[in-house]
């Protein structure tokens, strides 16, 4: 563990280059926080033929990473909350604006029943939030939200305007969260972890540069939940990070309620493009008997036959304690 040390203001920019790490050491000064700039990743190709090279192949046929710029595509998020304070009550506020003319957007395509998806995550992924933002007649976003421990965190606004005619974008910007800071390592889960009295199981793996299936089961009391109930217009709702960098990998849920073939439990199944090897977190929503719960994975792309590496640890932990891992705002 690092030593706690004081943070009053913090706002990191984070290029957009995968094993780049978050870390506080020493004592740290007052930073200004400043809008952060637009980013152009500009990586060094890997030479074809070698693993990395058919990686980088494969995974620019499918959907890149997002999350780590500020402004894509003509769109741009401007965080009109960038600092607030540990283990506090606030309001997030945003909008999402149009780069050339300045413009607020107020017109958006829903999925997954909401215009918007707001996630705010710790850069040491040991801290999440859901949120539900409500939009203002003048586009401006605002979620209440609290988070428990100081340091960086990431804000992704995951959304489709309408002037977009396919396709969605997410977009990040960094937040500070004053307060003592003291990073954690990223967990090692295993493939079972307990929440709420649930138990969840995680089946399948990443592979670098390619997709791959994740299968989720969940479980109560020993026995398996059969009557999930629809969460964002599905039996679960999966978010997946890249550790160093944060970048935000596109998921998409297999079958929809009501579709005829799609069971509400106690399996659900997702697909997962994982951009590169390394280590990633899943953070699982799932809603039963009228509460979401969140059940986070640490997993790693790269291991044998797809299935995920891991450090040394318990195969399954017990209750968590201690800092929350997960959180709904609605």
């Amino acid at each position: 563990m690092n030593t706690g040390l004081r943070i009053t203001a913090f706002a990191a920019g984070l290029a957009a280059v995968f094993g780049t790490a978050y870390g506080v050491g020493g004592a740290v000064g007052p930073v200004v926080a400043e809008k952060e700039p637009v980013r152009h990743g500009h990586e060094q190709a890997a030479p074809a033929g070698t693993e990395e090279g058919r990686a980088r192949e494969v995974a620019g046929k499918a959907s890149p990473p997002g999350g780590l710029q500020i402004a894509d595509q003509g769109f741009a998020l401007d965080l009109r909350t960038p600092r607030v304070e540990a283990g506090r009550a606030a309001e997030l506020r945003f909008a999402i604006e149009e780069e050339d003319s300045g413009r607020v957007v107020t017109a958006y395509r829903s999925e997954h029943g909401k215009e918007l998806h707001l996630i705010v995550a710790s850069r040491d992924l040991t801290a999440y939030r859901h949120l539900h933002p409500v939009r203002a007649a003048d586009g401006t976003w605002s979620a209440p939200v609290e988070l428990p421990e100081a340091g960086g965190y990431r804000v992704f606004a995951d959304f489709a305007p309408a002037a977009k005619k396919d396709g969605r974008l997410t977009l990040g910007a960094d937040l500070a969260v004053a307060g003592e800071a003291d990073p954690e390592e990223l967990p090692d889960t295993g493939r079972t972890v307990a929440v709420d009295g649930y138990r969840v199981t995680l089946r399948g793996g990443l592979r670098p540069g390619a997709g791959s299936e994740l299968k989720l089961e969940v479980a109560k009391d020993g026995r398996p939940v059969t009557d999930l109930q629809p969460y964002l217009g599905a039996y679960g709702h999966l978010v997946a990070l890249r550790s160093g960098d944060l970048a935000y990998l596109h998921v998409h849920p297999n079958g929809e309620p009501g579709d005829g073939t799609t069971e509400p439990g106690p399996e659900i199944s997702f697909d997962v493009t994982a951009p590169s090897r390394g280590a990633y977190r899943l953070f699982l929503d799932f809603r039963h008997e009228g509460k979401v719960r969140t059940a986070a994975f640490t997993v790693h792309a790269g291991g044998t036959d797809g299935q995920p590496e891991r450090s040394a640890g318990r195969t399954e932990p017990a209750e968590p304690s201690g800092r929350e891992p997960s959180g709904h705002g609605h």
